[in-house]
């Protein structure tokens, strides 16, 4: 109760500050920036009066509001790719301004890369980057398809996993870490086929904003990042659409006005057909190896996933608008093997024999969220959402033996079904509130109810003889479900304080219910700028953030055993402090940026040494794992080209990471210090994009990066010989490992090309593109592993075995073609 009275006491600290600031007579200017043909919200759109220079952004639904001092207003807007707005009038009382910004024919001079929010020199929030779509389009991807988080790795203080990995790992932090929002609603698992793709499609996306560092008081629940993905509205008026086909999959989008001018739709579907292939191979492929004319065998097999969005805006008038939001995305492997063999003895007679193998294991989200905008007064607008998100994963195989004959039958079937989900609803309400000319307010509050099934393992085993039961055994283990309630408050001013100094202070606090026990946290945030020069300036922040949710994982790459867990009343929050500063120069186009970072984090969890997932042991989660400290610094160098026919950026990062595990019986690698898994010494990142013409425009991405860690046997010794029947194989090899993470691979490098050919057409625009993954086919490690070999004399009688490393690369070069229809 007393942080309550303490969170209350610190935000009425706010509102005195900022009414001291109040001038004499001042007005509200407000409204909505729309694209002026689709009437599309644009988000981060600047309104200032050119005169006094003072200015504000759009928010996330495209709506601003600007309070000016009565009097003589030169009241202009502006956004990327549009010609800008102006409009000089008598400020006299509120105003409401829609603006419709017309897209500007000169592209070539107004294309931009990732570019900073508010401004790189001028906005309070450092460690922060606005990645637009068009630019995404740009950049070469693996088998040409766009992938927003592959994307969002090229940027400094984010790093990969393994080779082709969709993973985020930032600033030290690991994937579970990040907080994904797809419209303001968390994604547990966006990551498609062990993570070579992300759960977004391109073409429903508006907006991806990064934050890796200071992160504003209006987001929580988790340490290192989070990545904002705004989805599209729909075009008010007119129909628009493009259906895109590439070697592995394909999608389509359509959007256009359900009730003109009040109502507009955005209905996006993606789909790979690799198991359309491989299916009939499979099953051509077992028939081609039967042998016995008698037997009848046939194989199904293969993997898609698919993702489904979906948007509904409704506009009840300048004041009230309605959205839903939707998004269903699947993975699914599966395997249907049947072996039938006949056959005759003279004793059993014809004797049929049948067997079957099956696999199903499937795993995905679900998203639905409601929201009502709602303009209260000219300068306090309001956000109400519902939604629902749900993440489920199922895993089941079946084999089945079947033999009968004119005498007797026989049958055996063994089935495996693993269950694990996480279900939450939650109720959220945001506000934006400019009271003063200098003040900027967000307050807001949040009520999520979790339901985790961490782990459910049912295993049915069954022996006849004779249509008589022989054996039979069942058994189901599972981790009884957890319910917590998460609450969260917060609030943040952005306060001019004079031109020169900038700042943005916040706190969010939280609360977190479980297991009878409720855990609290008061989080402040503060950032600040200050304004040397026009075109200079020099950036420091804190937050101090929590997390009340685990990704429990034992493997290199993403799959979807990973498994979510919440706290508990064993297993406290983790927690983390983070501070930076940096240095921002604008110059002719020109973007430069350096950033230091020092994060300290708690409570930072690790499987114990032996435990994984797939411990079929009564054995409850929290008795597997360790929990310990970590921390982390670097230095991140940016530079980038925002205008012109010729744009990209160069990112580059030196950081180190660091674990510490020695908590009274939680010691992992003895209680010492151990590099983390994606401890990376060294990162550069050059993507550079050039406009050739109206018809043609090229990119091209570099990547080095030092290797990954890992925990491999570099050390044994000899032990007693083997003998069996086959012989004599030689002194044993017993493994050595001196510490956690002791082996780092070699480097990785990878160059990717692109070029997209446009033909425009009367009614629609064609669009060819050729992608090359690693073009230069540089063997970059995606495994090492120890493999064991014998040592033989001349005669070739065993003397010893040894141990080597040996490295799996599972992308060489490939190129990739694909064909897109706009209309």
């Amino acid at each position: 109760m007393k942080r309550y009275f303490l969170f209350l006491w610190l935000l009425s600290l706010f509102l005195p500050t900022a009414m001291a600031q109040s001038p004499s007579k001042s007005h509200t200017i407000s409204g909505y920036v729309t694209d002026g043909k689709s009437q599309e919200t644009l988000l981060g759109a600047s309104v200032y009066d050119a005169a006094t220079m003072k200015g504000s952004v759009t928010n996330n639904f495209g709506y601003y509001t600007l309070k000016l001092s009565e009097g003589q207003v030169d009241f202009r807007a502006s956004f990327v790719g549009y010609d800008p707005y102006q409009a000089r009038f008598e400020l006299k009382n509120d105003t409401v301004i829609n603006i419709a910004l017309a897209q500007s024919n000169q592209l070539n001079e107004v294309t931009v890369t990732a570019r900073a929010m508010e401004s790189n020199v001028k906005g309070t929030q450092m460690s922060t980057i606005e990645l637009p779509v068009l630019q995404l389009k740009k950049v070469p991807a693996l088998f040409g398809e766009t992938d927003v988080i592959k994307a969002l790795q090229l940027l400094p203080g984010v790093q990969s996993g393994t080779e082709g990995s969709a993973g985020m790992y930032v600033r030290g932090g690991g994937p579970d870490e990040n907080l994904i929002l797809l419209d303001g609603v968390p994604l547990y698992n966006v990551n498609h086929a062990a993570g070579f793709f992300s759960a977004f499609n391109a073409d429903a996306i508006k907006n991806v904003t990064l934050y890796k560092g200071n992160f504003p008081a209006r987001f929580g629940g988790r340490l290192s990042s989070v990545v904002d993905v705004r989805m599209k509205d729909g075009d008010m008026y007119e129909y628009h659409g493009n259906l895109s086909i590439g070697l592995i999959a394909s999608k389509f989008n359509v959007e256009g006005p359900i009730i003109k001018g009040k109502t507009s739709f955005n209905l996006s579907f993606r789909r790979t057909y690799y198991d359309v292939i491989t299916a009939p191979l499979a099953n051509f492929l077992v028939k081609q190896q039967t042998e016995n004319p008698n037997s009848k065998n046939s194989a199904w097999a293969g993997y898609y996933f698919y993702d489904l969005n979906l948007k509904v805006n409704h506009k009840f008038s300048d004041k009230d608008r309605l959205f839903l939001s939707i998004y269903s995305g699947d993975d699914k492997v599966y395997a249907n093997m049947k072996y039938r063999d006949e056959y005759h003895n003279a004793y059993n007679g014809t004797v049929t024999g049948l067997e079957k193998l099956d696999l199903d294991w499937k795993w995905g989200n679900r998203i639905a969220a409601l929201r009502w905008n709602h303009v209260i007064q000219p300068n306090l607008f309001m956000n109400v959402t519902g939604a629902y998100t749900q993440y489920r994963h199922f895993m089941g195989a079946g084999y089945s033996s079947e033999s009968t004959s004119n005498l007797s039958s026989y049958s055996e079937s063994m089935d495996l079904g693993v269950h694990s989900g996480i279900y939450d609803y939650s109720a959220k309400a945001d506000f934006d509130y400019k009271p003063f000319e200098n003040h900027d307010i967000k307050f807001g509050a949040n009520l999520t109810h979790h339901t985790y099934s961490p782990t459910t393992t049912a295993i049915h085993m069954k022996e006849t003889e004779n249509e008589q039961t022989e054996y039979a055994f069942d058994s189901v283990s599972n981790d009884a479900k957890i319910r917590a309630l998460e609450t969260d408050l917060y609030v943040e001013d952005n306060w001019d304080v004079n031109g020169f100094l900038k700042v943005n202070a916040g706190l969010h606090y939280s609360t977190f219910s479980v297991d009878h026990k409720t855990y609290h946290s008061l989080q402040p945030r503060l950032s600040a700028r200050a304004l040397l020069t026009e075109n200079f300036s020099l950036k420091a922040g804190y937050a101090y953030m929590s997390q009340y949710i685990h990704l429990l994982s034992s493997n290199a790459i993403s799959l979807p055993t990973d498994l979510w867990v919440p706290v508990t009343g064993n297993i406290i929050p983790m927690n983390a402090h983070q501070v930076a500063l940096g240095a921002f120069y604008d110059w002719k186009g020109f973007e430069f940026s350096v950033e230091g970072y020092y994060k300290k984090m708690h409570n930072v969890m690790e499987y114990k040494d032996g435990s994984t997932f797939f411990s079929l042991d009564q054995t409850d989660w929290q008795d597997k794992v360790v929990m310990g400290d970590g921390w982390s610094y670097g230095i991140e160098l940016f530079a980038q080209k925002q205008v012109g026919k010729f744009t990209g950026w160069i990112g580059y990062t030196w950081a180190h990471a660091d674990r510490l595990f020695d908590r009274e019986g939680q010691e992992l690698n003895f209680g010492e210090v151990f590099p983390a898994k994606y401890d990376r010494r060294h990162d550069l990142n050059i993507v550079l994009m050039y406009d050739i013409n109206d018809h043609i425009d090229v990119g091209a991405t570099w990547i080095y990066s030092s290797g990954n860690c890992a925990t491999l046997p570099l050390q044994g010794y000899h032990g007693l010989g083997e003998y069996s029947h086959y012989g004599y194989y030689g002194p044993t090899v017993i493994d050595h490992i001196e510490s956690r993470n002791n082996y780092r691979y070699s480097s990785y490098q990878r160059l990717d090309l692109v070029a997209n050919f446009h033909k425009q057409k009367k009614h629609c625009e064609r669009i060819f593109s050729i992608n090359v993954y690693n073009t230069l086919c540089h063997n970059n490690p995606f495994v090492v592993f120890p493999q064991e070999n014998w040592v033989t004399d001349m005669n070739g009688e065993i003397l010893y075995r040894v141990k080597t490393l040996r490295q799996i690369c599972i992308f060489p070069i490939i190129p990739t073609v694909s064909w897109q229809y706009k209309w």
